[in-house]
């Protein structure tokens, strides 16, 4: 092992003599104050991803909004508050996230194909920037809604290009058989509607293909698709003040290569210049590409276990904490927090839960044994945020790493935790 190794994708993650670091803490020293599993965050690569959307959108009119679904922790949302984001909401609760951490109303776009009337108040008594609205149905309760309050909801139609993202079924969004958007071919019909109801003000234009993106061509045919409806709905007498491309680049998990931010939009922002959109403010809520690779999962080895057919490494880290493999059959590199030597073995790396789901990685040649610490990268998005507490097990804790200091943001919950809320009855 040479004295600094950094991992393949993980700036900030790397191994300094025999012990891996994130940025300048040990993590060895992280799980062995606050147990495993363990999340754990680098601020400075949070930060570094940020940056390269804004160089990419240097000069130009332009709102950066987190897409929080991929991890609403608090700390987390305050990062992007702090280096001035907006945030990309679906539900009431993430609203409630966004003003305990300090975010800004007027920079949140309420995205989501079920808003509820009392979610629709909330947004907005509360200010919010647009609803992104997806079904024409919806266009009606949130008139009503906002004529209630004496209001106009600001609204963005989320429209479907019919555009394959080439990325896993259950995160492609943006081809006709999704329940997302409006279809493009009703587009203009929805935003007539829109512009005719007394509660609403229409705003802006939404697209959103789907998630963990690794090629330029599906966002450039999408963005020719709703170039297109712009044109055709400004022919219309209906201005369109901004165009919001989503996000769903994806990271880098076992060798992927997708664009970087700020290579992917100087393509995409030469395409609205030689369409005459080059102007316009623009939109964007990436969640994945700025956290993916700033997280970490801490786990301890708790058996090794040989068999006929596999060998098992079970740790204490399971499909509750990490639902990514079981839910997508997602890959993430598992790697010792400080390598032993020894002749490695092929395991099937498992968690304690009573499902055969309960996997979090395959074949994986490791040297480990009782006690050991893995390191499950790239566990930054969808991994805590979807966290359950499945086999009443509490969900773990949660550490930023900023330089050499981290700081815990989520204590661990306790069996306990996880059923205060519930009764006997008699």
């Amino acid at each position: 092992m040479t004295t600094t190794a950094s991992l393949p994708g993980q700036p900030f993650i790397a191994y300094q003599g025999e012990q891996l670091h994130m940025e300048g803490v040990r993590l060895v020293d992280l799980a062995r104050e606050h147990g495993t599993p363990l999340f754990v965050y680098s601020k400075a690569a949070m930060l570094s991803a940020l940056a390269a959307y804004q160089r990419g959108f240097a000069g130009r009119k332009a709102q950066i909004c987190y897409a929080m679904k991929a991890n609403s922790s608090l700390a987390v949302l305050q990062v992007f508050a702090n280096a001035g984001c907006g945030f990309d909401i679906v539900s009431g609760g993430e609203l409630l996230r966004v003003l305990a951490a300090g975010g800004d109303p007027a920079k949140v776009i309420f995205s989501g194909v079920g808003k509820t009337r009392a979610e629709m108040k909330q947004a907005l008594q509360a200010g919010i920037g647009c609803f992104n609205v997806e079904s024409e149905a919806e266009l009606d309760v949130l008139s009503s809604v906002a004529c209630e309050l004496g209001l106009k909801a600001p609204v963005s139609l989320r429209v479907n290009p019919n555009v394959d993202a080439k990325t896993h079924p259950y995160i492609s969004t943006g081809l006709k058989g999704n329940k997302f958007g409006i279809a493009h071919e009703h587009a203009l019909r929805a935003y007539r509607h829109a512009a005719s109801l007394p509660g609403l003000q229409v705003v802006g234009i939404d697209c959103h293909i789907g998630s963990q993106i690794t090629e330029v061509t599906p966002y450039l045919d999408a963005m020719d698709r709703v170039l297109d409806l712009v044109a055709e709905i400004e022919a219309a007498g209906i201005a369109i003040h901004h165009i919001d491309f989503g996000g769903g680049l994806g990271i880098d998990y076992n060798g992927d290569t997708p664009p970087a931010a700020d290579a992917l939009w100087a393509q995409l922002l030469a395409k609205l210049d030689a369409r005459g959109y080059g102007q316009r403010q623009l939109m964007i809520e990436p969640g994945r590409s700025l956290v993916g690779n700033a997280g970490v999962c801490l786990t301890e080895v708790i058996f090794t276990k040989p068999g006929e057919q596999k060998n098992f490494c079970i740790v204490d880290a399971a499909m509750n904490d990490l639902p990514r493999p079981a839910m997508y059959e997602a890959f993430h590199q598992i790697v010792p927090v400080v390598p032993r030597a020894g002749e490695a073995v092929t395991y099937d790396v498992v968690g304690p839960i009573c499902e055969s789901g309960d996997w979090l990685g395959r074949d994986r040649s490791l040297v480990v044994q009782s006690g050991d610490l893995l390191a499950v990268l790239s566990t930054g998005a969808y991994c805590m945020s979807m966290a359950s507490t499945y086999n009443t097990r509490g969900r773990a804790a949660e550490v930023l790493v900023d330089g050499d200091k981290a700081h815990l943001i989520r204590q661990r919950e306790s069996a306990f935790d996880t059923f205060a809320l519930e009764q006997l009855v008699g």
